[in-house]
């Protein structure tokens, strides 16, 4: 296993200045990160393309792995044409993930609000215009040794059974799942049942804590609902009530052995959560 950082995760000191991107890359690796996962939020990598290089200089120079490019997309567009242009998009996403040197690159295909249909026959209709996306991002990335893959994620394609039919039906061997260990929740799906039905499809695992509570009214600043009516509040690993110890078993059991990505998105500062989430999950890995 290869613990590491989304750069998600220092969105906070990036938007306030305290950190740029380069900066980034620099701070995991001085906080015992093994890998950073870029995700162009607090800054743009096809409006300022100069950072592509300034991003693998400083990864070089201090020996951490780029192991990931992650970006969103919705490929539910109105029309042929949009739908071909949201393609050609998250193409050229795909080349800067070739410029950067990564092998892993998450994309979204779909969201859906709460208040929409989510159904599971608005899924399958939806269905054919999703495969035909993620095939041919799937296919240009191929060239450039570049796995794919889709998260649960964005409530509509959150559910494991979803993620996995979506998969199965694209059929290509560089397509399969970001597999975040706490998203399940979102979809009140179970987390440790979720982890289990996707971990054999898993290219990359994304691993955080939430604290939930079941209530009739939004519990305060920072939560967000879930599907179902739950409410989620990010948190430190190993802060909130996912059992990441049994997570991490479950990972282990299936011999998972790639990139561990912490992605935190709680209301603490972001430096010190990421110093503690960083230790906390290496303890868990260690211990399991």
């Amino acid at each position: 296993m290869k613990l590491g950082l989304s750069s998600y995760s220092l969105y906070q000191a990036i938007a306030d200045g305290r950190l740029t991107i380069v900066d980034a890359v620099k701070w995991v690796a001085e906080h015992g990160g093994e890998h950073i996962e870029i995700v162009p939020a607090g800054y743009d990598l096809i409006e300022t393309p100069e950072l592509i290089g300034q991003i693998r200089d400083a990864a070089e120079q201090a020996g951490i792995e780029l192991s990931g490019y992650l970006i969103g997309a919705n490929f539910l567009q109105d029309g042929a044409e949009a739908q071909q242009q949201e393609i050609d998009r998250v193409k050229l996403h795909v080349d800067i993930a070739s410029k950067l040197g990564v092998r892993n690159m998450r994309f979204d295909v779909a969201y859906a609000a709460i208040d929409e249909d989510r159904s599971l026959s608005r899924f399958e209709s939806d269905l054919p215009v999703l495969t035909a996306g993620c095939r041919a991002v799937a296919d240009y990335a191929a060239q450039f040794g570049i796995m794919t893959s889709v998260e649960n994620h964005g409530y509509y394609i959150q559910a494991s059974e979803r993620v996995n039919r979506l998969v199965k039906v694209v059929d290509r061997e560089n397509f399969r799942t970001t597999l975040d260990v706490g998203n399940f929740w979102c979809a009140d799906e179970d987390p440790l049942l979720g982890v289990k039905r996707n971990v054999e499809i898993a290219s990359f695992v994304h691993f955080k804590d939430f604290y939930r509570r079941l209530s009739s009214k939004q519990p305060g600043e920072g939560w967000f609902p879930s599907a179902g009516g739950y409410w989620l509040r990010g948190a430190i690993c190993g802060y909130g009530d996912l059992d990441l110890a049994a997570t991490v078993r479950v990972l282990k059991e299936a011999g998972y052995d790639g990139h561990l990505s912490i992605e935190f998105e709680g209301q603490e500062d972001c430096l010190l959560a990421s110093r503690i989430n960083l230790a906390n999950v290496r303890r868990l890995w260690e211990e399991a």
